[in-house]
């Protein structure tokens, strides 16, 4: 093949040939690495009609495929079929009403996701307020009993306490399946399937005396975990001894896709014990949920969908031609990784999902709606398109996918609609202002964090946010409010090679023009403290951010205490312990303390 029949080839496979880079300079993907990833999407014959077409309320469905007009049927979803004529001019007329209807014709049957126009927002909750909620890593937090590992009784203690003090969302890490045969691959975001839970999240049970170790503040993940698992297995022990027709139905409607995965994950054991586990959590998380509302929340958890997984876990396993498994995400060069990046993760094959009337995207959005009233899409430019690299290459040497961008927005404003969840995007880093802009008229919202609300040296007003975005103080990867004033992250940086004393010195500027926004807003007054003295700075910044237009603001449970630690840093593996970090105080005592009352007291004022 030629280079020409290559570029052709690439561009129809929907590979950026050409993009611009962090620097806005013009980027053209090698022969070698368009070949090397043309390789690895195998996309197979596509059907001449999809399984499944999206449209919106309100619009006429064009039916791609159909040369002439066909006698067919119409069955909304939930009512009696009626007859309709399939034009192969102007499709099938605009249905009002949102839902999964069946058009069949020519002896074909297509599912018809009609969305309403936005997803479900804050708005519908609660329209006109600006509500706010916290953030925390669901295995940081503490209780007595818990083997070391926070877990759902923690997060229901947490939100009763934060319901108190007028919270209405909880935004967890995420709770996505790892890996029980290997306890010592804990990071959240490299799952071994999105579609079930991490057991070890969830309440085992009250554990005898000798079971019951003091809780380190850091986790060691091996350790704990098996403790956990060891109490799991006399649960199932006595589980065996009665029969549980709610278990059995927990089973039936889990179907093949549960039997994959617990068959996966007791290839060497029993697999109805992992099926038990399952079970459990799913009754744990959802009667976390419940606590939130029951405690007064209008929001309550809200899940946090990874963007990738591993390519050695049972989702991948269970159905391998629905991944680019030859290929991870990652991303191209830019000022911070002028090597781009390689997350060692596997996502959807594009071409895959239309093949299969985007049914594994479908099931990904329910199981993280399932008990939640939000969800946060990681990396949420991959509903636009995916850095990807081949196996075995360097970064620099993939290529950005194109992803079928209608047709999952609307199957997410349509799943959203039908859970009743709000959505959040992660649009941080290199963003193309038009894929923003597609966000916001979808009612997906994005994220505004303290750190990037900048102008140049200026750090922007808070009315000059995003009042169709989440308004946040951090991030689990970027420095807590006092770690960055501090300057606790560069000094751990600089440990670790990864910073420079450039950095210290561009640090003071910044500083200073922070203080200097706060003191404009009416956040703070005075002299700026010195980098020693953070706390009067960590209050300032959550009355910064709770000023925005944002209809919800979510502040770190670490900078509600003035924490110094974040939960991970990027770039590093066992040189930080990342996701091992807890806290000193039981989940319901945590917010009792002078200085975060102190915050959410802020908060409060702020947002109402």
């Amino acid at each position: 093949m030629n280079d020409a029949a290559v570029l052709e080839r690439a561009r129809a496979a929907g590979i950026a040939v050409d993009w611009i880079d962090a620097s806005d300079r013009p980027q053209r993907i090698s022969i070698d690495s368009l070949k090397r990833i043309l390789e690895a999407l195998h996309p197979g014959q596509l059907p001449e009609v999809p399984r499944l077409l999206t449209a919106t309320i309100g619009e006429p469905i064009a039916i791609p495929g159909l040369e002439r007009d066909a006698a067919g049927e119409l069955q909304l979803e939930g009512e009696a079929a009626r007859p309709l004529t399939v034009s192969a001019a102007r499709g099938v007329p605009a249905i009002a009403t949102p839902g999964y209807h069946a058009l069949r014709f020519g002896g074909r049957e297509v599912t018809l996701a009609v969305a309403p126009p936005r997803c479900f927002g804050v708005g519908d909750v609660a329209p006109g307020e600006r509500l706010w909620g916290l953030a925390v890593q669901i295995y940081s937090l503490s209780r007595p009993g818990d083997l070391g590992i926070g877990d759902t009784t923690a997060v229901a203690m947490l939100a009763k306490s934060a319901a108190g003090y007028g919270a209405d969302a909880l935004a967890l890490s995420p709770a996505h399946s790892l890996f029980p045969d290997d306890l010592s691959r804990f990071g959240p975001y490299s799952p071994s399937s999105r579609l079930f839970f991490n057991p070890l999240l969830i309440d085992a049970g009250k554990p005898s005396d000798e079971q019951d170790p003091s809780n380190p503040l850091l986790i060691d993940w091996p350790s704990a975990s098996a403790r956990k698992y060891a109490l799991f297995h006399r649960l199932y022990e006595k589980f065996l001894e009665a029969p549980s027709p709610e278990f059995d139905a927990f089973l039936r409607e889990g179907g093949p896709s549960l039997a994959g995965h617990v068959g996966f994950e007791g290839r060497r054991g029993d697999p109805r014990f992992y099926a038990f586990l399952q079970w459990l959590a799913d009754d744990a998380f959802a009667s976390a949920q419940k606590a939130t509302k029951d405690a007064g929340m209008r929001i309550g958890l809200i899940s946090d969908l990874a963007i990738g997984l591993d390519r050695d876990g049972s989702q991948v396993s269970a159905d391998p031609d629905a991944f680019l498994t030859e290929l991870s995400v990652g991303a191209p060069p830019d000022a911070f990784n002028p090597n781009g990046q390689d997350w060692g993760l596997t996502s959807f094959s594009p071409q895959a999902l239309v093949a299969r009337g985007f049914g594994p995207f479908i099931a990904t959005l329910r199981a993280n709606m399932r008990h939640a009233g939000g969800v946060r899409i990681d990396h949420a430019m991959g509903l636009m398109r995916l850095w990807l690299v081949p196996r075995g290459s360097p970064p620099t040497e993939g290529a950005y996918l194109a992803y079928p961008t209608d047709d999952l927005v609307r199957l997410l404003a349509l799943e959203s609609h039908r859970h009743r969840a709000v959505v959040i995007g992660e649009d941080l880093g290199t963003v193309p202002p038009a894929f923003r802009a597609r966000l916001r008229t979808s009612g997906i919202a994005g994220m505004d964090v303290l750190w990037f609300q900048r102008d140049g040296e200026r750090f922007l007003a808070p009315d000059e946010w995003r009042d169709g975005a989440v308004a946040m103080t951090t991030t689990h990867d970027l420095p807590t409010i006092a770690g960055w004033w501090s300057g606790a992250d560069l000094k751990l940086r600089r440990g670790l090679g990864i910073a420079g004393e450039s950095e210290s010195a561009a640090r003071a500027e910044d500083r200073a023009a922070l203080w200097r926004a706060f003191t404009k807003a009416g956040a703070a007054a005075g002299d700026a403290p010195p980098p020693t003295d953070t706390d009067l700075v960590v209050d300032a910044a959550i009355g910064f951010v709770a000023r925005a237009p944002a209809p919800l603001a979510i502040v770190p449970l670490e900078d509600i205490v003035g924490s110094t630690e974040q939960p991970n840093l990027p770039g590093t593996t066992d040189q930080h312990p990342n996701w091992r970090r807890r806290f000193r105080l039981p989940a319901d005592r945590i917010l009792a303390q002078p200085a975060a009352e102190r915050r959410l007291e802020r908060l409060n004022e702020r947002r109402s």
